[in-house]
């Protein structure tokens, strides 16, 4: 019996040109684009269509650019198979991607999604600009090394430098201050990393550096309407299923400081819910190739944006 579910991207995935083919196809895609047009101020199908590519990496933009667009998708596989979509019984996003996520759960409404995804890039970006940070993909080392390696490169204990996305084996992203990121990577490399890749981010997404963003989001959570799921939602904080709207928004905040557990919610939906079949709706194939490392052969299809 096939088990379905749909993962949602995160920030890194948005490229130039995302979105326009199914805003001019799609009436209903090219909807969400006039919605999101009219409560962000600018032309966010003109940004994802034209670029530039420095606007549209910034956090403030890419994370509603990502949002809308996987929304965008799912209107297109609910075009093309609408079969599918009723049978989806979990769903999970990676990191932003946990809003669409909720979306499409309908625990949040879009208007209301879009407006925290907004004020969250928005106040991530603000904390990024505050200290000169960033992200690093570690290739290669096991987890217990890496955190290790991570109290080498630190200076003092006022230095931040920590585990943030644990997303598949052999793939794990460190954050924290830019000079602590620096001095990780001939540290991992010496230690047998395949690669060390900074990362085209703008901060130390997912560490306590996010902090200065927590009291921002906190009371945009608590502005918005947060309903039960309709289907099991994964947290990336625990790789935990929750249906209690007052759990989810405390969840929401608690992301932006600690690690994203994506590799975990892979083998909780694999191995404890039955999934046996995904689709990766949005921008990018990053999740599928993720979920390859997790399990091999495990089925999954890309809706693009």
């Amino acid at each position: 019996m096939t088990k379905t579910a749909f993962l949602f991207p995160g920030q890194g995935a948005q490229t130039i040109g995302m979105g326009a083919e199914l805003a001019a196809s799609l009436p209903a895609a090219r909807s969400l684009f006039d919605q999101a047009a009219e409560l962000l101020g600018y032309d966010l199908l003109e940004l994802c269509t034209h670029g530039p590519a420095e606007k549209l990496d910034a956090t403030a933009y890419s994370q509603p650019a990502l949002f809308v667009c996987s929304l965008a998708a799912l209107e297109q596989l609910q075009q093309e198979s609408p079969e599918m979509v009723p049978t989806c019984e979990l769903t999970a996003g990676l990191s932003l991607g946990e809003y669409t996520a909720l979306v499409f759960a309908g625990a949040i409404d879009f208007v209301s999604g879009l407006q925290l995804v907004h004020t969250r890039g928005q106040a991530m970006q603000a904390a990024a600009d505050a200290v000169p940070s960033g992200m690093v993909s570690v290739l290669g080392v096991e987890p217990a090394l890496l955190a290790t390696l991570c109290d080498q490169a630190r200076e003092d204990a006022e230095d931040v430098l920590q585990l943030a996305n644990y997303l598949c084996p052999g793939n794990i992203v460190v954050s924290g201050s830019q000079a602590a990121c620096k001095r990780l990577v001939p540290l991992a490399l010496a230690a047998g990393a395949i690669k060390v890749i900074p990362l085209a981010v703008a901060g130390a997404f997912h560490t306590p550096l996010m902090q200065p963003a927590v009291e921002k989001l906190t009371a945009a959570v608590a502005d918005v309407e947060v309903r039960t799921p309709r289907i099991p939602v994964l947290s990336n904080v625990d790789a935990q299923p929750h249906t209690d709207p007052e759990e989810i928004r405390s969840l929401l905040v608690k992301q932006l400081v600690q690690p994203v557990l994506w590799e975990a919610s892979m083998r909780w939906m694999i191995d404890q819910y039955g999934i046996t079949h995904c689709y990766e709706i949005g921008p990018g194939r990053v999740l599928r190739g993720l979920l390859k490392r997790v399990a091999r052969k495990f089925p999954c299809e890309n809706v693009a944006a």
